[in-house]
């Protein structure tokens, strides 16, 4: 009996048991399903990559870098070399790491580092080193060397032909030679190889070269939005304004130039070019300010040509000779470290320094690497020296269909206006001052108006009388 008692008893405590084991499980399934749709704790999260790595990345992908990333890489990789004086790859990754940072700074001082570093792998790894003769290329490209650029380009592309990132540079070195064809052929062999943003960049530029500015801004609009680094979005963007500057779009430029700086603060062309359009747009003031803080953090002689234009055409003369003065310093800086600035000195001496000085820097350019903006620049020089006559066969060069494809901007324009004007060919002279001011009518402070005086001396063409028409369609 008594066993019997105990049968029911047992049987309930293990009822009790079960329902209560049950119960727990439920819980934890409950608990369990709260825990994944509450927000994971910040320390599982993967932690951002180094400035370094950062920089390391875009550096051996061909895009731009951010300038504390550049310092963190190259305090890296100078430690690496320290330790160990026999890693090629890291001498060649620090060579490509100097070679930005001095784009970057205008600083052509870090020009002979990036070229030991470079050479210096070479001499550690001397057969099959893919990346120390690109970075050659890319050191001769931001030295204006665009024969050596090609040289070093074509040998790193014969090692190794599907490594896409040599293209770009090569790309770059036969534009500044002028050799519009091979550019474009080997954009479509990049093209075939890889797509992304670095590859619209590079298209854009063909493209604009090419005069379609239609879908150089479209490539540029691409690349921009799928860049992944903020200081690479930047560097897309200023090229978006600067094409949107060039043909008259100035609050469009404006825009671009803007973000960009908002995104890198070191992008130092987007606040030369914000300099650029404010002055178009009459905003003088904001204008100076922000050509000042491009030269600040990158003195480029370009950007100190810009400022004391502007200064001439605001009737602040001593402020323009300044800028000028700065000029000349950042040229000669440019040489000591074997970096070419003859173009921009050969511009600045046919408008406000030696003319002739200009024909001789500008005819030895033309002879080494004959570019379309050497064309126009030597014609230019050569109609301000009196020689009207062969400064028309260089501004034919600079903005004819061939061999550049197509590309006239406002200057360019202009300076073949003005030149056909002195030959007294004044429909063509009409009709190309009306071109440059249609393009970009605030194309620069000194020279938009004077092309537009220029214009109003030619008047307006003659009337033609228009032919009778005998009898109608029939």
């Amino acid at each position: 009996m008594e066993n019997e008692q105990e049968g029911p008893a047992r049987r309930e405590r293990g009822a009790r048991r079960r329902r209560a084991l049950i119960a727990s499980v439920a819980g934890c399934a409950v608990l369990g399903g709260v825990l994944v749709l509450l927000p994971r704790e910040r320390s599982a999260e993967p932690a951002p990559p180094s400035p370094g790595t950062a920089a390391l990345a875009a550096v051996g992908s061909g895009v731009p870098a951010a300038l504390p990333g550049l310092a963190a890489l190259i305090e890296e990789r100078e430690e690496a070399v320290r330790t160990r004086p026999e890693d090629a790859t890291s001498w060649a990754v620090l060579g490509a790491a100097y070679v930005e940072r001095g784009r970057r700074l205008a600083d052509p001082a870090y020009y002979p580092r990036a070229e030991k570093a470079l050479r210096t792998s070479l001499s550690v790894r001397p057969r099959r080193n893919t990346p120390a003769l690109a970075g050659l290329a890319a050191l001769s490209n931001a030295r204006r060397d665009f024969p050596a650029a090609r040289r070093w380009g074509e040998a790193a592309l014969k090692l190794e032909p599907r490594r896409w990132t040599t293209y770009p540079l090569l790309i770059d070195a036969y534009t500044g030679l002028g050799a519009y064809k091979e550019a474009k052929r080997t954009l479509d062999r990049l093209t075939g190889l890889h797509s992304g943003p670095a590859v619209l960049a590079r298209a854009a530029a063909v493209y604009r070269d090419r005069g379609w500015r239609e879908d150089a801004a479209a490539s540029l609009a691409d690349a921009a939005a799928g860049a992944r680094a903020p200081a690479e979005r930047a560097a897309y963007l200023e090229r978006a304004g600067q094409l949107a500057f060039e043909g008259g779009d100035l609050d469009v430029a404006l825009r671009h130039f803007r973000e960009a700086v908002r995104l890198d603060p070191d992008q130092r062309a987007a606040q030369a070019g914000q300099g650029r359009t404010l002055a178009a747009l009459g905003r003088t003031t904001e204008a100076l300010n922000a050509y000042l803080a491009a030269l600040a953090g990158q003195p480029s002689p370009r950007y100190a040509l810009e400022l004391g234009e502007l200064y001439e055409s605001l009737g602040m003369p001593e402020d323009a000779r300044a800028r000028y003065g700065l000029l000349r310093e950042r040229v000669r800086r440019a040489a000591a470290g074997g970096a070419d600035e003859e173009l921009v000195l050969g511009r600045f001496e046919a408008d406000h320094g030696d003319p002739k000085a200009a024909v001789r820097r500008l005819r030895a350019e033309w002879k080494r690497q004959p570019g379309t903006e050497v064309a126009d620049a030597l014609g230019w020089a050569l109609y301000r020296a009196g020689k009207p006559e062969e400064a028309l066969r260089f501004a034919l060069s600079a903005t004819g269909v061939e061999p550049g494809g197509g590309m006239c901007d406002a200057a360019s324009m202009y300076h073949r206006g003005m030149i056909e004007q002195k030959l007294n060919r004044h429909g063509a002279a009409r009709r190309h001052l009306d071109e440059a001011l249609r393009i970009n009518p605030h194309f620069s402070p000194l020279h938009a108006p004077a092309a537009r005086a220029a214009a109003e001396a030619l008047g307006e063409p003659p009337d033609e009388e228009v032919p009778e028409m005998d009898g109608g369609a029939g």
